[in-house]
């Protein structure tokens, strides 16, 4: 489905760029490390009308992505957003093609990108869901649980998401904690919506071990092998009964493409930062939506901002199963809006206000800031 309509343009006068540490309020762990810190970078465009929020989801460092801190604010100040203050007018429609000529950096761009819509559609009063086409108020909330000390732990921390009233739950895994885990899970809470997450920590002369998570009746299995790995995954889909989803693999619509011809996916998770832009998420959403293939929005540990826009991108028709858009105290004692996203019956409310909807609290942004550099032409 095509944009409702296009956005205003806008003429950008600056853009700031912040890097900011939020404490977690407890450790995330994954196949590829543990955060204590989320370390992101905010992005505000400076334009004739008012401000545009963004976020890079970028980690500290290069683990979960080539992309981390630095090279994105290595990119963001010398070329990207440059870029875009020499071009100074023009619509949000426009930001990937005035981004193209530079390679990759997918997780800039798309910050950047966010921040340049949020101005314009504040500037017309129109908000971001409305923009995407968004079909729902509200959107399930599904949370994503790290590696735990051991099995007991970990049904302990899934029994208390599912009292806080989380639709789904999605466990991380990794080779020797993987098995034995979903199992715990499962024998513990026989019905839920169960999901795990792989990180791209195995390959294929794993299959037999992930064959065994055939029995626990799970929604799917997360990127079990290496984001590269389009032509395995399409092999090791015809091993499993579990259905094999992509996320690192979707580097964009053109990789979302490649993965449906292939057969190396029959769900994908979305994320806007891993594309490239909400745009880009868009594409391949009406790509899966038009093939008949399950689409859900994943987490970054998105700050309110992100966390807003995902609301409104998850609440496209064919966002047919619960994204990882927890509550903001899943992950944080204090957000950078003034309004975090809450849990209301297993739901999280799409922002309807201009733009993003949400107001940037002041005090929190200045509190968590560690860097900051304002550009202009």
């Amino acid at each position: 489905m095509p944009l409702t309509r296009a956005a205003v343009p806008v003429t950008l006068n600056a853009v700031e760029l912040r890097v900011l540490q939020i404490p977690l309020v407890s450790p995330f762990t994954t196949s590829f490390g543990t955060e204590t810190v989320r370390e992101v970078i905010v992005v505000a465009a400076e334009t004739a009308d008012g401000r545009g929020w963004g976020e890079v989801v970028t980690m500290a460092a290069p683990l979960y992505s080539s992309e981390y801190t630095d090279s994105a604010w290595d990119v963001l100040a010398r070329y990207l957003a440059p870029a875009l203050l020499q071009r100074r007018t023009f619509a949000p429609e426009e930001v990937p093609g005035i981004l193209h000529p530079f390679v990759g950096h997918r997780m800039a761009k798309a910050g950047l990108e966010l921040a340049i819509i949020d101005a314009a559609l504040r500037a017309e009063g129109r908000s971001f869901a409305q923009y995407l086409g968004a079909e729902r108020d509200r959107v399930p909330s599904g949370v994503s649980v790290g590696i735990q000390r051991d099995p007991q732990a970990l049904v302990d921390t899934v029994g208390g998401y599912l009292d806080e009233g989380y639709v789904r739950i999605k466990i991380k895994i990794k080779p020797g904690r993987d098995v034995d885990d979903t199992a715990a899970v499962r024998a513990a809470f026989p019905s839920i919506p169960l999901q795990v997450d792989a990180n791209s920590a195995y390959t294929l002369q794993d299959a037999d071990t992930l064959a065994e998570l055939d029995r626990f009746d799970l929604l799917l299995i997360e990127q079990p092998l290496q984001e590269d790995d389009l032509v395995d995954h399409a092999a090791l889909a015809k091993r499993l009964g579990t259905p094999v989803c992509l996320d690192e693999s979707i580097v964009s619509d053109k990789a979302a493409a490649d993965a449906l011809a292939l057969g190396a996916a029959a769900i994908i998770n979305i994320k806007a930062g891993r594309v490239g832009g909400y745009l880009e998420a868009l594409a391949i959403h009406d790509r899966a939506r038009a093939a008949g293939i399950p689409v859900w929005c994943g987490g970054m540990l998105e700050t309110g901002i992100g966390r807003a826009a995902n609301a409104g991108l998850a609440a496209l028709p064919g966002f047919t199963l619960p994204g990882d858009i927890s509550a903001s105290a899943r992950f944080y004692d204090r957000d950078i809006v003034t309004e975090p996203a809450v849990l209301e019956d297993g739901h999280v409310r799409v922002p309807t206000g201009p733009g993003l909807g949400v107001d940037i609290d002041e005090a929190a942004l200045t509190a968590f800031t560690v860097r900051a550099e304002r550009l202009t032409r």
